[in-house]
């Protein structure tokens, strides 16, 4: 009995599903795996739809406008570098000369101990003793006080140089630091560039030929080289060599500013570029009223600090005319409505109207 109770107790043998019950079980397993395998799919990121032709063109514009802001810090840490180059230079030049005139003074110290040496090994007392000429020993004697003299001032000279020295070489380690840092600054904005239109070039690879084509006309046509500025075709087309009208300038500096201006429509775009091959926008209005015989800082957002302020309503060829919140883009108004500038890589100078661009600024050189 107590072994039928303890097997009563035991759980049945589980056995093998064969057949149709094992096919039932199988469909069954399967259905329910289904919906996992369909929560793990749902979790691997959809695959994003490709940029339409309309935001390649807007990302290029993009980064062209965001290049430009970048050339113009290249170019203000390029003037920085320049002058920190400057000023250790003239400071290795001051430290040089210090150190001759340093050199002499010590020679001139040696030959005076040298001096001393050979004639002062006696008591000057005993000296005047066994002198057959004491008033010529007591003429010399009173050479030798003045000379100790000149060697006293000589030595206080000596020491003066040698602090001026260490003081220019101090300054020299500052400005060497300086001129590293501006360097490295520099690398940073090059880089910068460089990329950003690199990245330019690549959106514009995506395009197909009659895309990239719709680009260049709308561009040109917002930087006045389309429909919206028949002027500039002209002008960019116009013999150089032709005589040209004279410029109405409020004065001969503004006209010669804005005929230069006009010889350098056609150029190419190049970022930093000052002329007379290529230019930037502020390279292009520095060469201009440089040719007038006016200095301009290298950078938009400087040379809007370089002249009188002038309201968009007063403006007068030669002005300059400035855009976009960062004060990243300057031309050169020449009347119209209109104003000569270098817009863009790939965009040679031309001239263009100032309403398509967001107006920031303008400034009256002279």
């Amino acid at each position: 009995m107590a072994a039928h109770r303890k097997s009563a107790h035991r759980k049945p043998k589980q056995r093998p599903f064969t057949g149709p019950a094992a096919r039932t079980a199988a469909t069954l397993a399967l259905a329910g795996a289904a919906p996992a395998t369909s929560a793990t799919g749902a979790g691997a990121a959809p695959a994003e739809p490709a940029p339409t032709a309309a935001q390649v063109r807007a990302k290029v514009d993009r980064l062209y406008h965001d290049a430009e802001v970048a050339t113009e810090k290249y170019n203000g840490a390029k003037e920085k570098e320049a002058a920190a180059t400057k000023a250790v230079d003239t400071l290795a030049d001051e430290a040089a000369r210090r150190t001759d005139r340093l050199n002499t003074a010590r020679h001139t110290l040696g030959s005076m101990a040298t001096a001393q040496y050979r004639t002062g090994a006696l008591d000057p007392a005993v000296q005047l003793a066994l002198s057959s000429d004491p008033d010529s020993y007591l003429e010399r004697a009173a050479h030798l006080d003045r000379a100790g003299d000149r060697q006293a001032s000589l030595l206080s000279s000596i020491r003066r140089q040698l602090s001026g020295i260490a003081r220019v070489k101090a300054r020299a380690d500052q400005e060497t630091e300086a001129l590293a840092a501006r360097r490295a600054e520099l690398q940073e904005h090059r880089i910068a560039i460089r990329t950003k239109l690199a990245d330019a070039r690549s959106l514009l690879a995506t395009l197909t030929a009659a895309e990239r084509a719709a680009y260049e006309r709308s561009a040109d046509a917002a930087h006045g080289g389309g429909p919206a500025a028949p002027a500039a075709r002209s002008a960019t087309h116009a013999d150089r060599s032709a005589p040209r009208a004279p410029v109405a300038a409020p004065n001969s500096r503004a006209a010669r500013a804005v005929s230069f201006a006009h010889g350098a429509i056609g150029k190419p775009y190049v970022w930093g570029a000052t002329g007379p091959n290529a230019f930037d926008c502020s390279g292009l209005t520095q060469a201009a009223w440089q040719a007038a015989g006016v200095s301009l800082p290298r950078t938009t957002y400087t040379q809007i600090n370089a002249g009188q302020r002038v309201s968009r309503s007063e403006l007068a060829p030669g002005d300059l005319v400035f855009f976009y919140s960062g004060i990243s883009h300057v031309g050169l108004y020449i009347g119209g409505g209109q104003m000569i500038h270098a817009p863009r890589p790939g965009a040679p100078v031309r001239i263009a109207p100032i309403d398509q661009m967001p107006f920031a600024g303008a400034t009256r050189v002279a």
